[in-house]
């Protein structure tokens, strides 16, 4: 009979694990995994992972700070491992040895407070996660499944990307705002005056092909506004 699983499954099975119990800490505080063999209800050893954290990942943290975001930290890793990659990215709070449901319920209870959660990932353990967050951001080289269940999936697998898409956002609905103040802005003004408002003091009347093209100058002017966005885009 075969176990090979975290610490929690070792203790669950009743694993003595006094043996190693040195060699385990060791592992975690250097943010290394270990995934513990055991055999007919003797440990046999360990096996270490460990995550490779990418070159811009503290600065694109860092990024997301800047711009006024909440950054945590949901993992399934030990609670020791998750602390020593959390500190070398500047993550201050961390939820750690979360199977998939944990994480659902982690996002409920933050959303509870009042908060919009986006949530990124890239594995098949992430896609609960980011089917119940506000917003869902897969990465294009993740599992498919996290794909499906995200609102947003990313090409690549740079985390600038992640940054980007939320200033893009940020832009989209400031455009949105912009186009809908004018657009009213603009109605209101030119109905009146087309309706024969300035005609009893200034004698001033439209005529119906100059209230055609003012109309539709007020479309070319929602949609150059919009176009403007390229530039943005662009840049990304």
């Amino acid at each position: 009979r075969v176990l090979l699983g975290n610490k929690g499954l070792m203790v669950e099975n009743q694993i003595d694990l006094s043996s190693i119990d040195s060699q385990l800490l060791k592992s975690t505080e250097n943010g290394k995994t270990p995934l513990i063999v055991c055999i007919d209800g003797q440990v046999s050893g360990f096996i270490t992972a460990m995550d490779t954290i990418k070159l811009d990942a503290k600065e694109n943290v860092l990024q997301l700070k800047k711009m006024g975001l909440e950054v945590v930290m949901l993992t399934g890793d030990n609670f020791k491992t998750a602390q020593v990659i959390a500190g070398q990215l500047g993550i201050e709070k961390v939820v750690s040895e979360l199977l998939p449901s944990g994480k659902v319920a982690e996002i409920e209870r933050i959303r509870k407070t009042g908060h919009c959660v986006a949530m990124v990932g890239d594995g098949i353990n992430d896609a609960p996660a980011l089917a119940s967050a506000d917003v869902g951001v897969a990465m294009g080289s993740g599992a498919d499944v996290s794909m499906e269940a995200s609102d947003i999936t990313l090409v690549s697998s740079d985390l600038k990307a992640v940054v980007k898409s939320i200033e893009l956002s940020k832009a989209t609905m400031s455009k949105i705002r912009q186009n809908l103040f004018w657009a009213f802005f603009y109605n209101i003004a030119g109905i009146p005056i087309a309706a024969g408002a300035l005609y009893p003091v200034y004698g001033i009347l439209f005529q119906p092909v100059f209230a055609a093209l003012a109309m539709s100058l007020s479309s070319v002017f929602v949609v150059g506004n919009s176009l403007l966005l390229n530039k943005l885009s662009n840049q990304n």
